[in-house]
């Protein structure tokens, strides 16, 4: 029997149950159990199904969160995922890793008073349910148009434009310089929060509709490196879409020693033998260590989670803030802190310590002034505040830069702003290079997956309708 709605004022919010943390240390599954049919209704019906749905105003993509909140109550989920993936064109993802307390739930209107409805958990169960069912197909286009896009970039955005582009008719092919479609999903994001067979499972459903991948492919003008010139050539309109891998560096005395190493490096190696493949051993390894990992956003939890799980002596997160101010997921650091690791809180390294490899980190302790220009309060040292932590083992996770991609590729005309993302017209997505289009973090910086895959999907529409305006040029100057 389905629920009624409005039932907030008497069902309380309820997660999916988490397996315990000595259990979650001992592998990189996932750390949520599904919810039970019965129990995701009973959470859908708490929806107040509001006349201005905050949920879907602060969503990226717009999703029609009470519609298909309303659809997984009265039980019909089969609807409610044809209704959620008219939106999203990876809502299993992003009920996974889309931070949902600050976006969705954090501005649901039930929020004060009765906790939001846990949207992110109910939208994973409707998705798998629907592939369990078989009711997810490929968008198979309704004809060919006999023209081709170019995606550079397997990530979320050039994977959500390829599956756009594919549904209009165009033939597409992906190019990535790794070995395996995802991009961030499959190197970036640890397995506890998004396993990798979901992401294949997407890859399956994408190859059945047609997109063709082309995997171990760099872009540039290097030997075995295709230019962008011949993907200009091959193609009627590239996409660039590689998103941000460049990490940013910390400065001061030690930080070139030894065991000071990037997040990305170090949780692209976790995630590589979570897959199977050959690493070294002890390569990138916080077996055994004293780890301190510095950053407060979402990187820096996966890296201290991934440590835990992979036997660190002890774990520490310094952060130059507080926790309320901390840009990380509140729903992350509580997991994380579950899991054993200790936070620092205000506190920013000063320098390393050691000979040849690190061996500890000199802090200073810092405390909140008064608010900036954007109003975030802005933070100065204590005095005599200098203290030291003890670390055979520093992962740097202070976020991303664009790489330099006109030096890169042998682009010089491929214009990019001052902070090094491509320049692209704000509607068109256009770049500074006719046809060439760009969208995703190498052209917003940094950012969520949830708003790659916007920019993927709007991209797409641009794309496309610049494709069928100069089809139609010719026509119009007769």
């Amino acid at each position: 029997m389905s629920a009624p709605m409005l039932s907030f004022v008497s069902v309380p919010q309820a997660q999916p149950d988490k397996r315990t943390a000595d259990a979650r240390l001992k592998d990189f599954d996932e750390i949520y159990v599904d919810f039970a049919r019965s129990e995701a209704e009973r959470q859908a019906s708490r929806c107040s199904q509001c006349g201005v749905p905050f949920c879907s105003v602060h969503c990226p993509l717009g999703n029609n969160i009470p519609d298909w909140l309303m659809l997984t109550a009265e039980g019909r989920l089969e609807e409610a995922y044809a209704v959620s993936s008219a939106t999203n064109t990876f809502p299993e993802i992003c009920g996974r890793i889309c931070p949902q307390d600050r976006l969705c739930e954090g501005n649901c209107v039930i929020e004060k008073g009765f906790e939001s409805v846990t949207i992110g958990a109910v939208e994973r169960f409707v998705t798998d349910t629907a592939f369990e069912q078989g009711w997810v197909k490929p968008a198979l286009p309704v004809r060919e148009l006999g023209t081709s896009v170019g995606v550079v970039g397997a990530g979320p955005a050039g994977l959500a434009a390829a599956e756009r582009l594919r549904a209009a008719g165009h033939t597409v092919h992906v190019y990535d310089r790794h070995d395996r479609v995802g991009g961030l999903l499959i190197y970036g994001i640890p397995g506890f929060k998004l396993e990798k067979h979901i992401v294949a499972r997407r890859q399956k459903l994408l190859e059945e509709q047609g997109v063709v991948f082309h995997l171990n492919q760099a872009i540039g003008a290097g030997s075995g490196e295709v230019s962008l010139g011949q993907l200009r050539e091959r193609h009627d309109a590239v996409l660039i879409a590689t998103g941000v891998y460049k990490s940013r560096d910390i400065g001061g005395p030690g930080s070139g020693l030894a065991g000071i190493v990037p997040a990305l490096d170090y949780l692209t190696a976790s995630n590589r033998r979570s897959l199977g493949d050959a690493l070294p051993e002890g390569e990138l390894d916080a077996a055994d260590k004293d780890v301190v990992v510095i950053g407060g956003g979402d990187t820096a939890m996966d890296c201290v989670r991934t440590a835990v799980r992979q036997g660190a002596r002890s774990v520490k997160c310094l952060y130059r803030r507080d926790r309320a101010n901390m840009p990380g997921s509140v729903r992350e650091v509580k997991n994380a802190e579950e899991e054993g690791v200790e936070f620092v809180w205000l506190a920013a390294p000063e320098a390393f310590l050691g000979d040849d490899t690190v061996t500890g980190v000199r802090a200073q302790r810092m405390r909140l002034g008064l608010p900036d220009g954007t109003g975030r309060q802005s933070i100065e040292p204590e005095p005599d505040g200098l203290f030291t932590v003890k670390a055979d083992m520093v992962i740097k996770a202070l976020g991303f830069d664009p790489e330099p991609l006109p030096e890169q590729w042998d682009a010089e005309d491929l214009e990019v702003s001052r902070w090094g993302t491509l320049k692209v017209d704000r509607e068109r997505f256009e770049t500074s290079l006719p046809g060439v289009f760009a969208a995703g973090d190498i052209v917003r910086g940094a950012s969520l997956v949830v708003w790659a895959i916007r920019d993927g999907r709007d991209a797409a529409t641009q794309i496309h309708k610049w494709i069928k305006e100069r089809a139609l040029a010719p026509l119009a100057a007769e």
